[in-house]
């Protein structure tokens, strides 16, 4: 399904049954994109151990819904170039400038 190799960017959920956790990984990282993923289980330890293997910026454990100011935002592979949220995406929505002037008397 393209649905799951693609950025969709909209409300739908995609679902596919896999034997495993290692086949969910595999089918996981199948795609030029990485910009956010989610995994949901009832063992978050788990969830977290498996979200290390996940190819995406943005990873959830049993949440896809909560961008938090202080963590960038970020993409993997195609997706998301740069980084929003959080002091690195302030970082490149500025251009710092020095002034330095010095008056001279009028005569």
């Amino acid at each position: 399904m393209l649905a799951m190799t693609e950025e969709t960017f909209g409300p739908i959920i995609p679902v596919m049954k896999v034997k495993d956790d290692g086949e969910a990984i595999q089918r996981m990282n199948d795609s030029h994109f990485g910009l956010t993923a989610s995994i949901w289980t009832k063992d978050t330890e788990k969830g977290h151990e498996l979200a290390n293997d996940v190819e995406a910026g943005t990873v959830f454990v049993n949440r896809a819904d909560f961008p938090a100011a202080d963590l960038a935002w970020v993409g993997w592979k195609d997706s998301g170039k740069g980084q929003t949220l959080s002091i690195f995406g302030f970082e490149q929505f500025s251009r710092l400038k020095s002034y330095h002037i010095k008056n001279y008397p009028k005569a």
